[in-house]
């Protein structure tokens, strides 16, 4: 049993990045937009309401006030600012959720701040305490590995890990870095044959080759990835194939 996911509800006028619709229909769980990165007030709330049509379940997609950078650059913000913007994020779309007729049922940090969880305490604390403060049971979406997993868990937040589908690995489990060659996957039948394996075996290969082994309750396909849906369905379909079922961890 697993999990489908990606990151949704960034589109705005001029800068279309993913087809909503389309990945809805795929998709298991639904990472939107706060509206900070990157999306519009109501193209967030089309992405929410679709979402609700097709039983998807949502979870808030928070990140660093970088909507020039697409919240894809590490910034160094103080620990108050930090929690309160991401408190601010997920709130609004608990709200917004909620008037869709839904629940929100976890938060997936976005880009850097979702990176800088992996190794930076300070940051990992301060996103699991907006989490708390605005509504402790909800669960955080996660890279397997990192340091916001001992903090979650001390905290008594429910911490669940994801894999990339359309993102290479480093052999030390991580993910190679954007802006290197190879870092982005794009061919359906690689990332469904990939993905199949680490359902089964729980292992994927790194860029080297190598196999390294990842332990995900979830599958991310970024949602403003070249041919997002055509993976995303691969994706499914091959699991489906393997009889490996698909459905929403929260």
């Amino acid at each position: 049993m697993v999990d489908l996911n990606s990151d949704l509800g960034e589109n705005e006028p001029g800068r279309v990045v993913s087809d909503d619709d389309a990945m809805l229909r795929v998709v298991t769980s639904a990472n939107v937009s706060c509206g900070v990165h990157a999306g519009t007030a109501d193209g967030i709330r089309a992405t929410l309401a679709a979402a609700v049509a097709r039983g998807v379940a949502i979870g808030a997609h928070p990140s660093y006030r970088d909507r020039e950078g697409f919240g894809r650059r590490m910034l160094d913000v103080d620990s108050p600012t930090l929690q309160a913007d991401v408190e601010e994020q997920i709130g609004l779309l608990r709200d917004l959720a909620a008037a869709a007729g839904a629940r929100l049922a976890y938060v997936k940090p976005h880009g850097a701040l979702y990176n800088a969880i992996v190794h930076d305490e300070r940051q990992a604390r301060d996103v699991v305490a907006a989490v708390r403060a605005v509504d402790p049971s909800l669960a955080l979406l996660a890279l397997p590995g990192g340091v916001v997993q001992g903090v979650a868990a001390h905290a008594g937040l429910r911490i669940v890990t994801e894999a990339f589908a359309d993102r290479a690995y480093l052999p030390s489990g991580g993910l190679v870095p954007r802006a290197e060659t190879g870092a982005v996957l794009h061919d359906p039948d690689v990332v469904s044959r990939r993905m199949a394996r680490l359902a089964q075996e729980g292992v994927v290969d790194a860029i080297d080759g190598s196999d390294v082994a990842v332990r995900a309750d979830s599958i991310c396909v970024h949602g403003d990835s070249p041919g997002a849906v055509a993976m995303a369905a691969a994706v499914r379909r091959r699991l489906e194939a393997e009889g490996i079922p698909l459905t929403a961890f929260a």
